[in-house]
């Protein structure tokens, strides 16, 4: 094995033939074999690029998860388009190719969340369609202070309204993987999540997270929220404007958005301060055919270039 160093994300290329020819079985092998060690990178850089492996399958990626990741999770209660493929694989994003999506560490609006990614590449894009990386513990460093203080003293409010099959943005039955209430209701119990059934058939979730998290092997502290993804304002200004045109006054109706944790409106300012903070930190690689990317996910933030077609990234995620 031999390292190409540097900060985000540590690429790891394959020296031995014999592995990259069984693929996914030969790599479990490879990893247990080293697991100590890489354990201590992932920590470290956050995010590991495994390159010359082969892992460019949705069987493959399925069998590495389950050698060395454990049981993969369902994407429930997501907010990004994508469809599942089966054995806790999922295309990574289906948002339209011409769009940025920005920097995230995933489900961090959740009370549940995965505590690593792992992507692989099928087909590498013809152009861009990058997954951008940022180290989360460098963002909750470099950001102005007077933005810092007033998201941890008041955390975030997400509220998303979720149509019952027919509206602008996602459904609660894609969103949760099910058409029925009682399990949408049974999975926030215990959670302090506002959950409201509304007479159209929609569904409105109220989440109250905080803006920081502490990562529990290193006891570090990181930016870990999506306020700046949630609110409106991270769409194109003629999109923006748009929106909050036609929902003056009721902010609380639009399909998803983000407020204080105490329900006052964010300014746009501050969040546009994240967001410059955040690409200040991002890090590119280019995806070839067979990577397979493990991403800290409270550690690390990732997010997607626009790219021209075509482009396969598959997804998985483990507790």
């Amino acid at each position: 094995m031999s390292k190409q160093e540097g900060s985000l994300p540590l690429i790891l290329m394959n020296e031995h033939p014999r592995v990259a020819s069984d693929a996914a079985g030969g790599f479990v092998s490879w990893f247990r074999e080293h697991q100590e060690r890489l354990e201590q990178d992932l920590l470290v850089h956050g995010a590991l690029l495994f390159r010359g492996f082969g892992i460019d399958s949705q069987e493959a990626l399925g069998r590495v998860v389950a050698g060395i990741g454990g049981r993969a999770l369902d994407y429930v209660d997501g907010n990004s388009p994508r469809r599942k493929l089966g054995s806790g694989v999922y295309t990574s994003t289906d948002y339209p190719p011409e769009f940025f999506i920005s920097l995230h560490n995933e489900l961090s609006y959740s009370t549940r969340w995965p505590a690593r990614l792992f992507f692989c590449c099928v087909t590498a894009p013809a152009a861009g369609g990058e997954t951008p990386l940022a180290d989360s513990r460098a963002i909750l460093r470099r950001l102005p202070g007077h933005v810092r203080d007033a998201f941890v003293n008041r955390n975030v409010k997400y509220v998303r309204n979720l149509h019952g099959g027919n509206g602008f943005g996602p459904s609660w039955q894609s969103t949760f993987e099910t058409r029925d209430r009682a399990e949408v209701e049974e999975f926030f119990r215990g959670t302090e999540t506002g959950v409201r059934w509304n007479e159209d058939g929609s569904l409105t979730v109220t989440q109250v997270r905080p803006a920081i998290a502490t990562h529990p092997a290193t006891g570090e502290s990181v930016w870990f929220n999506q306020a700046d993804q949630f609110h409106p304002s991270t769409h194109p200004k003629e999109i923006y404007d748009s929106i909050m045109a036609l929902y003056e006054g009721r902010e609380d109706l639009i399909p998803q958005t983000a407020f204080f944790g105490d329900g006052t409106p964010i300014d746009p300012a501050m969040l546009d301060e994240v967001r410059r903070t955040a690409e200040e930190e991002m890090r590119l690689f280019p995806w070839q055919q067979g990577d397979l990317l493990l991403i800290d996910n409270m550690l690390v933030a990732h997010g997607r270039r626009p790219f021209k077609p075509p482009r396969k990234i598959l997804v998985s995620m483990t507790g």
